[in-house]
């Protein structure tokens, strides 16, 4: 499944998220435990965070992996990688803080 741009990436998210299946994945699964943080708090950052790098060709799956940026509920500024394995399907990999000099403004949709 690909994507032409980072707005279409969001938008087809979205559609995952409300219409669709969003997957978690056994690391990304291991780490949201690791940063003791809820599926719920994963979500918060699904729905209201960016794209703001260009995807990442996987080599071993040949999917792209994108990264979405924002906020978890309790303020912490979180990345989730994740690629899209049909239209309706989107597979979360990994979760991980990022370091407070490199934030971005998120948005709400």
């Amino acid at each position: 499944m690909e994507c032409a741009t980072a707005q279409e990436a969001i938008d087809l998210l979205h559609h995952c998220l409300d219409h669709g299946a969003v997957i978690p994945g056994r690391h990304f699964r291991d780490e949201l435990a690791k940063g003791d943080l809820s599926v719920g708090d994963a979500f918060t950052v699904l729905d209201s965070g960016g794209i703001y790098n260009p995807p990442e060709p996987d080599i071993r799956t040949g999917e792209w992996n994108w990264r979405v940026e924002g906020r978890e509920p309790g303020g912490t500024w979180m990345a989730i990688v994740f690629s899209f394995k049909t239209v309706e399907k989107a597979f979360l990999i990994t979760i991980f803080s990022i370091e407070l000099g490199s934030k971005r403004k998120g948005g709400k949709r």
